[in-house]
């Protein structure tokens, strides 16, 4: 279930919260903000099963570690655990809102149509993986009606950075070209001026930069080792970061939009995911 990578969608879901301005209303309630990140963490960990279990041939070939190849779980079980988890993850949106409902539906139909199809086209692929990433942040955006519809705009942010790690993966196995390295690095540029120039139409540019500034390197460093050297093991290094560091751009956004105490709580995330990275896949 990737534990590591769960813990970034639930940073995602309070950055869609931060940046609604919903813990800045003085009214805050903490049970649906609750209901939203967990909603995310049945998504996310069903989506990822799901994954595997359409994987299961190749797994075998390319990672016979993973849990199903291995043996340590049947392809009937893990169908079984992945349908459990989205399900918990459209009821717990649907206990929030019926509009929270609605987008927590299309996350996992997203999610699904992945790893069944689009996963296998260059294009495609990247494209579908970033719209999960969007509507991910659009949960959270769903805790107040007038702010999601003021802010989705913004989900196009995750969608593009996103893009940019799922088209850098595709070389991971056999290794890969620079040329879409360079084009991730690019993308990921693109990303970070735009969270930029948000804090400074929000004037809230030196907060903003305290996560910002570890999120760019964090994420530029591995990448660039993956340039100088794509080889399969470098470009896993890069995509673990760009996937553990997507807590940093969340709270970056969080305090893009001044809602400085809510990215400091999902930057305390960060420990917590690479803790697990050390003891689960990311990729």
């Amino acid at each position: 279930m990737r534990p590591a990578n769960v813990v970034t969608s639930v940073a995602d879901v309070l950055a869609g919260i931060a940046i609604s301005g919903y813990f800045l209303s003085g009214h805050i309630d903490y049970t649906s903000v609750f209901l939203l990140c967990f909603s995310t963490v049945g998504l996310y960990a069903g989506g990822i099963v799901f994954n595997d279990v359409f994987d299961a041939d190749l797994d075998k070939i390319e990672r016979p570690e993973r849990a199903i190849p291995s043996g340590a779980i049947s392809i009937s079980e893990a169908v079984v655990l992945g349908c459990v988890l989205l399900v918990i993850g459209i009821i717990s949106a649907l206990s929030f809102s019926l509009f929270s409902g609605i987008i927590a539906i299309a996350i996992a139909l997203a999610a699904l149509f992945y790893n069944k199809v689009s996963k296998h086209y260059s294009l495609l692929g990247p494209l579908n993986m970033g719209l999960c990433r969007g509507m991910n942040l659009w949960l959270g955006l769903s805790i107040l009606s007038y702010s999601f519809n003021q802010w989705q705009i913004l989900g196009m942010i995750p969608l593009i950075y996103i893009f940019s790690i799922t088209m850098i993966s595709q070389g991971e196995v056999n290794g890969g070209n620079t040329g879409k390295l360079y084009t991730g690095g690019l993308l990921y540029l693109v990303v970070i001026c735009f969270i930029l120039t948000v804090s400074r139409i929000q004037e809230n540019v030196l907060t903003t930069l305290v996560f910002l500034i570890p999120f760019a390197i964090m994420i530029l460093t591995s990448l660039f080792k993956a340039i100088e050297n794509p080889v399969g093991k470098n470009i896993g290094k890069a995509v673990k970061a760009g996937v553990i560091s997507l807590i940093l751009m969340d709270a970056a956004w969080a305090a893009a939009f001044g809602a400085v105490y809510a990215a400091i709580a999902i930057a305390c995330l960060l420990p917590i995911s690479i803790w697990l990275s050390k003891r689960f896949a990311v990729t």
